[in-house]
């Protein structure tokens, strides 16, 4: 899969994740303010002795109010706006996402300036608060990115020294080495963090890679390749630009479909349709092949591309003997709806690559070993066989596939100087 491809869609997707994940980050961020915000009034109203034994001074009875609600506050008028950017399909500006780090990792800050015009310095920097830093920096991750996660770290661990420097004084802070490796373990945090989010963002492009190569090998085969087909292209993706490949095969015909379908209700119509496609295309997916295009009540299956299968026609034998074999299991061709099939088959080179405008291609083969396959599948209607093959098959089947063939003559077709012998496999 070619870059170019793949970057805009992953572009597009990591703008919307980035946002989802802003959303999630601001929307905890606000939960935990409140927890704390309401814990806090909660023991300053209720239980202020008990906090006052601390700090041996009156403590205002809504403190945490004045300290937590103006950072609460602007989570909440900070999340709205992002909000209404995205109803309106603005994008969110980088330069706001470096003030709301800076703010927001400023609370801490805040608390403990507080909490020293009421306590010792012993006790405001032993207490929570200093801790709440961490919490701002683990959910930068969330940025998925390194250069925020980092900011973050340097602007926590900035808040902190200047806050101990403004209380302490330069010496106070340089005789104490804790308040200095608890900066320096914010910011090595905001590094960890921001390499945590640098991995999360590579995952995530891995994860759109993978997306947008299986939507392109779908676009190009279908919503009916089977995943072990998908998986394999993956793989090795090749280009599929054109290429000439020895492949079988398969043309398969409901028989009497439209005088059946007459009169039925159209919901009855595309039942029978898909209840009888389904255990088909198992049956083909089963043998390495693939349904390349649907032809109302038939189809054209294909074996040995884009994947090569030396085996491809002893793989289309097997999966148009398992279609009839299912039929017959089941007795469905004596069903209120009779289920019989005509199936041809025919190996040899064809085109194979995609086609299309630029807008919509499709993988697909052409030559006349298509059209043969095709011109077999019409002859079950004229022949007392399900099942016809070319002689170019039975060939490449070798003496296991002679057995249980039985020779049908020679037929004349279009496009072939000589006549085509074929083969019944039922």
């Amino acid at each position: 899969m070619k870059t170019s491809a793949i970057d805009p869609a992953f572009e597009r997707a990591l703008s919307a994740e980035i946002v989802a994940s802003e959303l999630l980050r601001m929307r905890v961020l606000a939960a935990a303010l409140v927890v704390l915000l309401v814990a806090n009034q909660l023991l300053f109203l209720f239980a202020r002795d008990l906090v006052e034994q601390l700090t041996h001074k009156p403590l205002p009875a809504w403190l945490p109010a004045r300290i937590i609600g103006p950072f609460l506050a602007y989570e909440i008028v900070a999340l709205r706006v992002l909000r209404s950017r995205l109803a309106r399909g603005s994008a969110f500006p980088i330069a706001a996402r470096f003030a709301n780090a800076l703010i927001e990792t400023s609370l801490p800050t805040v608390i403990l300036w507080w909490i020293n015009k009421f306590a010792t310095p012993a006790v405001a920097f032993g207490t929570w608060p200093t801790m709440l830093y961490f919490i701002f920096i683990v959910a930068s991750t969330l940025r998925l990115g390194f250069v925020l996660p980092a900011f973050t770290g340097t602007v926590a661990a900035a808040g902190y020294l200047g806050i101990a420097t403004w209380v302490l004084s330069f010496e106070g802070v340089a005789t104490d080495p804790n308040h200095i490796l608890k900066a320096a373990l914010m910011v090595a945090a905001g590094v960890v963090a921001g390499l945590v989010a640098l991995r999360l963002r590579e995952k995530f492009r891995r994860a759109v890679e993978e997306a947008v190569s299986r939507e392109r090998v779908t676009n190009l085969f279908g919503q009916h390749v089977s995943p072990a087909v998908v998986d394999r292209l993956l793989d090795s993706p090749p280009e599929f630009t054109g290429d000439i490949r020895e492949i079988g095969v398969m043309f398969l015909d409901i028989r009497n479909f439209t005088g059946n379908a007459r009169g039925r209700p159209p919901e009855a119509v595309v039942e029978f349709l898909n209840t009888a496609f389904a255990f088909m295309i198992e049956a083909i997916d089963r043998h390495g092949g693939f349904i390349n295009k649907f032809l109302g009540d038939g189809f054209m299956a294909i074996f040995g591309a884009p994947l090569e299968d030396p085996a491809a026609a002893r793989h289309a034998v097997e999966a148009a003997r398992e279609i009839l074999a299912e039929i017959d299991e089941r007795g469905l061709s004596h069903a209120a709806w009779p289920l019989r099939v005509g199936i041809g088959l025919h190996v040899g080179p064809a085109v194979t690559g995609n086609v299309g405008s630029p807008r919509r291609k499709e993988f697909t083969a052409i030559g006349d070993t298509v059209n043969l396959a095709s011109r077999l599948e019409q002859l079950t209607k004229e022949y007392p066989a399900r099942l016809i093959v070319s002689d170019s098959l039975m060939a490449a089947l070798g003496a296991s596939g002679t057995r249980a063939a039985k020779p049908l003559g020679s037929v004349a077709v279009k496009g072939y100087a000589e006549p085509i012998r074929i083969w019944g496999l039922d």
